[in-house]
């Protein structure tokens, strides 16, 4: 801003305050002649005088009445200058008056603390020199603009003091006469915003901060999910594991079950061959050396014995077929699954006196040998279990298709048992049920176990359906009645 200081001139005039002022003066004259000094002289000489006398106390009442208000206002100019000078010299923010090169024509004491520079060093000194390089030329449009008078304008700049670091400053700028009124100049308000440049940097890095914590927490689930994902893959690993060490019990516990078998089948086949067979040929040679000895003495009783002869070798090749049907029935591969079973299961009501009742689909002929050979061994351990442990009188067993299965399903009306106990492996005494869960699982199957009282028990088994090409039109043929 321009400081102006009013000159204050005085200019006798006509005026009504000059009359009053007249009055005035000659009203405190007759005051005085009212109460006039003792003095004395001649008579002409003293009215002369007194005239005189007259005009120069009403003049000097003028001067002392005009003094008086000169002096009040000077008292009322100083205490509005002093006014002045505070706010101006004192205001919260710097004011500056520039020319239009930017040099400094009036400070106040803000600006001058904010640029860290005394006020009289200040004056005639270029603004742009506290400016740092790179807000200069925002700072020189800023002028321009401001001296091409298109109101008011506002710029930020770094600027730099001589006794301390630099700061971020706020110009308002209005264009302005110079004091002189010769030459152009404006008016610039300067403010410190290096703690609002602060605030709005900490706002930003709270911000950034914010966004990298957001990522930050998102990229805290997402591993916390991998953790519990590869605690979750551990667990099953584990179980895996566990599964895989009681499958391999289970292995090592079947293949000592599968020796002990074979060799109680070995005993039992040897002591069959060794009671039957064995008695059975020495049955026969006898009979034949009482053939040769008989032979020319009695020729009726030579058929006789012919004929019980003829009877013992039957007997044995029923044995010697008994045998190889129990190891490997010849009808699997020669006559398929169904006749087999037919006939196995004849056999087995006529030695146990429990009825069965089968039924089948004609494609379950269309299995390979080694799904067709499961099945019959299911059956035959299934029956030969109900036969030795159910105490049942029904057996249903029944093979149906799936849309790419065969499941096969042996119920029977007995007496139930704990399903739980067969998962203790090393309690079981003889293959059963687990001999037949690894058939049906060694072909890709699975075997299931159901047993409640009163309900008897049902094993099912089910095992994928592979269809030999070329003999898809067969799959699905009429059912075939059971026994």
């Amino acid at each position: 801003m321009n400081r102006k200081l009013d000159r204050v001139k005085t200019k006798p005039t006509l005026s009504s305050a000059a009359a009053e002022l007249r009055c005035r003066a000659e009203e405190r004259l007759r005051e005085r002649q009212r109460n006039p000094p003792s003095e004395a002289g001649a008579p002409g000489a003293a009215a002369d005088t007194q005239r005189l006398l007259h005009e120069l106390q009403v003049h000097q009442v003028e001067l002392e009445m005009q003094n008086a208000e000169l002096q009040e206002a000077r008292d009322g100019m100083e205490a509005l200058l002093e006014k002045y000078t505070d706010l101006y010299d004192f205001a919260p923010v710097g004011y500056l008056s520039l020319d239009e090169q930017g040099r400094i024509l009036e400070v106040n004491l803000t600006g001058a603390a904010l640029l860290g520079v005394e006020r009289s060093r200040l004056i005639n000194r270029r603004l742009g020199q506290f400016v740092v390089p790179t807000s200069q030329p925002g700072f020189l449009r800023f002028l321009e603009q401001v001296f091409a008078g298109t109101g008011k304008q506002v710029c930020e700049a770094a600027l730099s003091r001589e006794d301390a670091a630099a700061f971020w400053a706020n110009f308002h700028g209005t264009p302005a006469l110079s004091v002189s009124g010769s030459r152009k100049s404006c008016r610039v308000a300067v403010s410190d915003i290096t703690s609002l440049k602060q605030a709005e940097e900490a706002r930003r890095r709270m911000e950034a901060l914010a966004v990298r914590n957001r990522k930050l927490r998102r990229e805290i689930v997402r591993r916390q999910a991998v953790e519990e994902a590869l605690k979750k893959s551990k667990r099953y690993q584990s179980r895996l594991l566990d599964q895989s060490r009681d499958m391999q019990e289970q292995l090592r516990h079947l293949s000592h079950q599968i020796l002990q078998a074979q060799e109680e089948e070995r005993r039992r086949i040897s002591r069959e061959l060794h009671d039957e067979i064995v008695q059975t040929l020495v049955g026969i040679n006898v009979h034949l050396e009482t053939l040769a000895r008989e032979a020319t003495v009695n020729p009726r009783a030579l058929k006789q014995k012919i004929a019980r002869t003829q009877r013992l070798v039957g007997k044995s090749v029923n044995i010697v077929h008994h045998f190889a049907r129990e190891l490997r029935p010849a009808t699997l591969d020669d006559l398929g699954l169904i006749a087999t079973l037919h006939s196995f299961m004849k056999d087995f009501m006529k030695r146990t006196g429990i009825r069965v009742h089968f039924t089948a689909f004609a494609g379950v002929e269309q299995l390979d040998s080694a799904r067709r050979t499961v099945l019959y061994r299911v059956v035959q351990s299934a029956l030969a279990n109900v036969a030795q442990h159910a105490r049942a009188s029904r057996v249903q067993v029944s093979i149906q298709k799936l849309p790419d299965a065969v499941r096969m399903k042996i119920t029977d009306n007995g007496k139930s048992f704990d399903v739980g106990r067969l998962s203790h492996i090393k309690r079981s005494k003889h293959l059963g049920l687990l001999g037949m869960r690894e058939r049906v699982e060694m072909v890709g199957g699975n075997l299931s176990v159901e047993s409640a009282p009163g309900r008897g028990t049902t094993i099912g088994a089910q095992i994928p359906l592979r269809v030999q090409p070329g003999t898809e039109g067969g799959a699905d043929g009429p059912p075939e009645a059971g026994l």
